[in-house]
């Protein structure tokens, strides 16, 4: 009789220990703290503004050029990252705003050239489809130049920085064909160009993460420093 009542005990506590550990696994994850790059800037009075508009490679040096260009230029940027060229034409409006621009440098590319399945994972050209195939994203970016033209701001293209051998959801390369295209649309329009591919390209050993089209925190500033000149040489006119 007390064995049997000591085994209902033990299943009568069973539920509570499970319960519990359905809990503990259940626990929301801690959201991640947004990127400083993505902190709104107050613009300090009679300085030049710049707008920097890019993907998750141009957040990783939006910090740097500001903090090189501090009491030279206000520099702000979407706080978002601005993804492909569609996602551009949807939004390029509402981060402008109505604030005048001085210089805008810009690029669109590593978002339009890679691989999803219908998840909207990173596969292979095999197991998905390509976000925007070079007529579309060469559509795409004419219509967008033509939208900053407009501004009246100085504008700069930055070339697309480059895709490794072996990185998720890209094809080392393919960056050379986009770049290609974007080239003859800027000397169509006279928009300078700032080519951080060459610049990155000649010390990628150096800054860029392994088989990813990021880079380290150095190399993020290294770039800055190139991001920087550009904006300067078209600030002088």
């Amino acid at each position: 009789m007390k064995r049997y009542l000591i085994a209902l005990a033990l299943v009568a506590l069973l539920p509570i220990t499970v319960t519990a550990a359905d809990t503990k696994s259940t626990k929301p994850a801690r959201p991640r703290p947004p990127s400083p790059s993505l902190q709104p800037v107050q613009d300090v009075a009679g300085l030049p503004r710049v707008m920097l508009i890019g993907d998750s490679i141009s957040m990783g040096y939006t910090v740097a050029v500001r903090e090189l260009l501090k009491g030279v230029a206000n520099v702000h940027r979407p706080l978002t990252n601005c993804g492909d060229t569609t996602r551009g034409l949807e939004s390029l409006d509402s981060w402008l705003g109505t604030g005048k621009w001085d210089v805008i440098h810009f690029n669109w590319g590593l978002h339009d050239l890679k691989y999803l399945d219908e998840n909207k994972k990173l596969v292979s050209p095999d197991n998905g489809k390509q976000v925007n195939p070079l007529p579309v994203y060469e559509k795409n970016l004419r219509e967008l130049v033509a939208r900053l033209k407009k501004t009246g701001a100085k504008l700069i293209w930055c070339s697309t920085t480059p895709v490794p051998e072996g990185c998720d959801g890209r094809v080392n390369g393919t960056e050379l064909e986009y770049n290609k295209v974007a080239a003859k649309i800027m000397k169509e329009n006279g928009v300078a160009i700032d080519d951080l591919y060459a610049y990155a390209a000649a010390r990628l050993a150096e800054i860029q993460l392994p088989k990813n089209v990021h880079f380290h925190t150095d190399g993020s500033k290294k770039l800055a420093e190139q991001v920087v000149a550009s904006i300067k040489s078209q600030l002088g006119k």
